[in-house]
Formats: C-alpha cells, sequence, structure tokens
C-alpha cells in the first residue's frame, strides 16, 4: 500500500471522528466532503484493474484530483446548491461539468469495490429512469430528462448525499474504527480463545469454535466476507485437520459469518440505515435484534452439534486454551463491550456510543502492557479504518443514486402492486415472494445495499397489508443478510471455498442446510413480535422460550436424531411443533413447546440405545 494513501487514509479518519463528535456540520456539507474525500482515497488504493500496490497508475492520480476537485467545488458552492429549487432552476456548465463527473466517479467507484454486479444493477435503474417512458404500464413514467436525473441524484439529499451515505458517514465509519483498534489490541485472538475456553473440549469442539467466534467477531465487523477470511483463516485448516470433510468445514464457516451480519451492534450497518428511514431508535432496533441474532446461532449450533454426535467428531485437547491463558489479558477486551452496553442504556445516540466504544478500546488498551497500543498502530488503526470503509462507502453511494431515481418515478409503489397483484394480497404469499424478491435483489451485493433496494421496492408491499414496521423492515433485512450464503452467487461461500479448498457450490449448498433456522425465523417473528421483544414481559417470555424449542425442533428433524436417529413421524412431528412453538396463541405455544420437550425426553430418558 502506498505511503500516500496510508497517511491519506490516516488523516480522513481524523477528520470523520472531528466532523461526528466534535462539529455539529450540516447533511449536504458532510456528505459532500466524505464522498470527496473518500474518492479520492479510493481510486489511489483500489486499481481499475490489479496492479502493483505502490504504483499508481496516472489515470487514477486524474480521477482523485477530479474527486478533490468535486468536493471543494460542491462545498465552495455549497450554499448556492442548497437554495436551488430542483427542477425549474437551469444548470450553469460548471454546475453540469461538476455533476455530471461526480456521477461518473460514483459509478466507477462501485465497481472498483463491489464489481459488476451492483453496477450493473444502478445502471439499469439509470436506464429506467430516463428511458422508462417508453415501457407500458404499470412501469412506465413521465418523460425524464438528464439534467432533471442529475439535479436529482447530485444536487438534492434524496441522491448520491442521502441517508446510506450520511449514515456510513456517521455511524458505521465510528463502529468500524471501534472494531479495528479492537483487533488490534488483540481482541480478535480474545474471543477465539473464549469461543475455544466455551466449546472447544465438547463433541465438534473446533466447529463451535467457528460458530461463537465468528458471532463474536461478526459483532464488530458485520461483513460475511471479511467475517469468513478473518476467522476462517483459523477455524477450517484446523477444523480439516482432525478429519472434518472440507465441504462441512467451510459451510460450519459460512453459516456462522454469515449471521455476524443479523449480531448487534454494527449488524451490517444496516440497522443504522433502518433507523434512519423507518424512524425506529437505533436501541430499539439493536434491542429487537439480540433475541433473533441469538437463535439464529443457537440453530447452527444444535445441527453443528447433533452432526459431531452422529459422526463422533472429537474434539482436540492441544487446541483449547485455560481459562487462565484466555483471561490473562482477555479481560480487558470486555472493558469496551460494557462501555458500549452502557452508552446504550444511557441512551446515547448512535455516534456518541461507537464513540465511546473507541475510546474506551484505546484507554483500556493501556491497562496492560501485552494489549498496549503504540502510536504507530493508532495512527495505523485510523488508516486501517478508512480502507475497511470503502467497499461499503461504494456501495451506499451507489443505493443513494438507485433511491434517488426510484424517488422520480416512483417505481417503489408500482412494484409494491405488482407484488400485490401476483400474491393477490395474501399475508403469507406475499411474505414468500418478498423474501424470494431479497434474496435476489441480494445476490452478490453488501448487505447495506442489498437492504436499502428490498426495502425501496419491497418493504412498501408489506406496509400496505399492514404489517408492522419493525417486523417487516428486520424480515427483509434477514433475507439480505442470508443472501450471502444462497448459491448460486453465495459471496460468503466463495471467499470459503478457497480456504477450504472446496466447490463454492458444495459449501453453500451446506451453509443453507446449517442456516435454515435464518431462513424461517424471519416468518416466525413476523407471525410472533414477541420475538422481537415487541409484546409484554409474559408475551415475550413465551415467545422467546417457544422460538428457543422450535429452533432445536428444526435442527433436530433436519439432522435426523437427538440421541439417536430419529423416525419419519417423530421428524415431521417436530417440525409441526416447531411452528405451532412460535404461535402468537399461548395455548397452541404452551403445549407444542411440552411437545418437544416431550420428545427430548423421551430419547434421553427411555431410548438409551
Amino acid at each position: 500500500m502506498s505511503t500516500v494513501v496510508k497517511v491519506l487514509s490516516a488523516a480522513f479518519a481524523i477528520w470523520v471522528v472531528h466532523s461526528n463528535l466534535f462539529i455539529i456540520a450540516d447533511p449536504l456539507i458532510q456528505g459532500i466532503l466524505f464522498i470527496s474525500g473518500i474518492f479520492t482515497i479510493l481510486f489511489l488504493a483500489i486499481g481499475a484493474t490489479s496492479r502493483a500496490p505502490d504504483r499508481i497508475p496516472f489515470y487514477d492520480w486524474i480521477l482523485a484530483a477530479l474527486s478533490l476537485a468535486c468536493g471543494v467545488y460542491f462545498f465552495m458552492n455549497s450554499g448556492a446548491i442548497a437554495n436551488r429549487i430542483s427542477i425549474l432552476d437551469e444548470f450553469t456548465i460548471d454546475q453540469l461539468f461538476f455533476g455530471s463527473s461526480l456521477l461518473f466517479l460514483t459509478l466507477e467507484a462501485t465497481r472498483r469495490t463491489t464489481g459488476l454486479g451492483l453496477t450493473g444493477v444502478v445502471l439499469l435503474f439509470l436506464f429506467y429512469n430516463l428511458f422508462g417512458y417508453l415501457l407500458p404500464p404499470p412501469f412506465g413514467h413521465r418523460v425524464s430528462e438528464f439534467t432533471y436525473l442529475l439535479d436529482i441524484l447530485v444536487f438534492t439529499t434524496d441522491g448520491l448525499f442521502g441517508v446510506p451515505i450520511q449514515v456510513v458517514a456517521s455511524y458505521v465509519f465510528l463502529f468500524v474504527m471501534f472494531g479495528t483498534f479492537l483487533s488490534k489490541a488483540g481482541g480478535g485472538d480474545f474471543f477465539f480463545n473464549l469461543a475455544a475456553l466455551v466449546t472447544g473440549r465438547a463433541r465438534g469442539g473446533p466447529a463451535k469454535i467457528a460458530i461463537i467466534s465468528s458471532g463474536l467477531y461478526g459483532t464488530m465487523s458485520g461483513s460475511p466476507t471479511s467475517d469468513v477470511v478473518a476467522t476462517g483463516s483459523i477455524t477450517i485448516p484446523v477444523m480439516k485437520r482432525l478429519g472434518y470433510r472440507a465441504r462441512f468445514a467451510g459451510a460450519v464457516e459460512v453459516a456462522a459469518s454469515t449471521g455476524g451480519s443479523a449480531m448487534p451492534p454494527i449488524m451490517g450497518s444496516a440497522a443504522f440505515i433502518m433507523a434512519e428511514y423507518s424512524g425506529i431508535s437505533y436501541n430499539s432496533i439493536v434491542l429487537a435484534a439480540l433475541v433473533p441474532a441469538l437463535l439464529y446461532y443457537t440453530g447452527v449450533f444444535a445441527q453443528v452439534h447433533l452432526r459431531s454426535v452422529k459422526y463422533d467428531l472429537r474434539p482436540s485437547e492441544d487446541e483449547v486454551p485455560t481459562a487462565a491463558e484466555t483471561f490473562k489479558t482477555g479481560w480487558v477486551f470486555l472493558l469496551p463491550i460494557i462501555g458500549i452496553i452502557v452508552a446504550l442504556i444511557l441512551g446515547y445516540s448512535p455516534t456518541l456510543t461507537a464513540g465511546v466504544g473507541v475510546l474506551v478500546t484505546i484507554v483500556a488498551s493501556f491497562i496492560l502492557k501485552e494489549t498496549r497500543l503504540s502510536p504507530w498502530q493508532i495512527v495505523e488503526g485510523l488508516g486501517t479504518t478508512t480502507l475497511q470503509i470503502l467497499p461499503v462507502a461504494g456501495a451506499c453511494a451507489a443505493a443513494g443514486l438507485v433511491i434517488g431515481g426510484l424517488s422520480m418515478t416512483g417505481l417503489g409503489m408500482k412494484s409494491a402492486n405488482v407484488i400485490l397483484t401476483v400474491s393477490d394480497a395474501q399475508p403469507i404469499l406475499t411474505l414468500v415472494i418478498a423474501a424470494a424478491v431479497t434474496i435476489v435483489l441480494g445476490l452478490g451485493m453488501p448487505t447495506p445495499s442489498a437492504y436499502i433496494l428490498a426495502a425501496v421496492l419491497v418493504g412498501p408491499a408489506l406496509s400496505k397489508l399492514g404489517f408492522p414496521i419493525l417486523p417487516s423492515q428486520m424480515f427483509l433485512l434477514y433475507y439480505a443478510i442470508l443472501s450471502a450464503l444462497t448459491p448460486p452467487i453465495a459471496v460468503a461461500a466463495i471467499a470459503a471455498s478457497a480456504i477450504a479448498d472446496e466447490d463454492p457450490f458444495k459449501i453453500a449448498f451446506s451453509a443453507v442446510r446449517l442456516a435454515i433456522v435464518g431462513f424461517l425465523l424471519p416468518f416466525a417473528f413476523v407471525w410472533n413480535p414477541g420475538i422481537l421483544l415487541e409484546l409484554g414481559p409474559l408475551a415475550n417470555t413465551l415467545a422467546v422460550v417457544g422460538a428457543f424449542f422450535g429452533a432445536l425442533a428444526v435442527a433436530a428433524s433436519i439432522e435426523g436424531l437427538i440421541k439417536t436417529e430419529l423416525l419419519t413421524w417423530e421428524r415431521v412431528l417436530l417440525t409441526v411443533a416447531a411452528v405451532g412453538a412460535v404461535s402468537p396463541y399461548p395455548v397452541v405455544s404452551g403445549l407444542c413447546i411440552l411437545l418437544i420437550a416431550g420428545l427430548i425426553v423421551r430419547q434421553f430418558v427411555f431410548l438409551r440405545g
């Protein structure tokens, strides 16, 4: 990596911290400066094609300079831009040049950071905005000129400078910084050792270590692919060395890492975007997301345990640290987590909460010599944060263009009407179609972009049927997350395949099986919002207990055993009972919980084979 890029990245991170925690910046100005700065660094850090890390071609310098020039122009003219009357005020030559340049730079930044998939989606929507008037109803719209499109996308906060990029420039950037510093101080090693300590000596220990460590790491990264690379590079080779099949080892890591995007507090940055769009507080979203995330991991953990019992997958005692070794220095890393929890309880904004996490992490690292961050590590951490945010920024900038275009044409409501027509406005069928569309929209795309597209194109259909906003938005978020492991693209499986040396399709299909609870869970919490802690104390408790037993029942039914192999009627009965256990009707839920518990007891008490 070029020294220039490292210095610029660190300086940019300092500015982001300052603009979020010490001054109150106008959203438009903050968006302009963030986009300009991040694009300048992006074109110097990520080549148009593969290139030597220390050699920056002249055309990348030109794109970086153009990005900086656009930022200077928009900043110097921010007052005039804010006071423009969209559509009515004609563009000047300079506005047309810099606006068009920024649109082009955004498309190229998207291509470099996320690939042709999302770039193609953005181009498709732009093409629709310009030529959709040629289509017949219901998708046709009135004639739209390029200047009108440019006006909405670049010169208002409805497009490029809208909610997605504002969220990245504030909450997301600071939470990624928190994760970066925690990792540099040794927090990643602590989480791995903690997972090994808790499960390492059990059957299937290495696989269970992968589940817990990936979940803990996911609270910092919020990205399935980076989670796979970071934790899978350790867990997958260990599993293979102990005799686990490469397909299973890769699938465990993919399923576990994908769930990290649903684990508070970061949740793949989508929690912050959801808060901005829905008007629901970030704290409420994090609280509601906690139980479903734990239920997801309950399902994956239970299936891995049952698979380990079935194939007698033994642990390796040599791989497990002692409690003394784990907590000798590791206790320090509990302090930042506690700091974030306290900040959330006190009602701090997401920005301040992340700031507390960063500050406590740095201060706590100085308690022990082994965890102490040097000045150079702190500077390096600042630069690393900026570089890690580049793909997210590129994806969210692209999402801003899509949203701005949709606001021009009303395509979101048109899509909702089509979905309701196809489903005949039947709630269950509408949910099934919404899940399928969200997964398709998310194939090959980062979680934030997938969720934003689903929220804009599919969300209105759920709203029209009267589904509450929090459960319906969480529903879309879960399927946006699960698209990372769903064939045919399954980006998380592709990342794991390189480590496991196995076919990514085989890993993806196995991961879908391990994550089956995650695919069913959204339907459960839409049906029974108590799983999201949206009801009263008693109803919430029964819903959570029912969902827990339901997750165990689904895992047992899929794997075909509890202690001994299950008969066909037992698997069918467990599946039916799992559905009833999450019912919003207390009597039905209670009876099904007892039925599941009875079948488990039968296995352990009456079938001692």
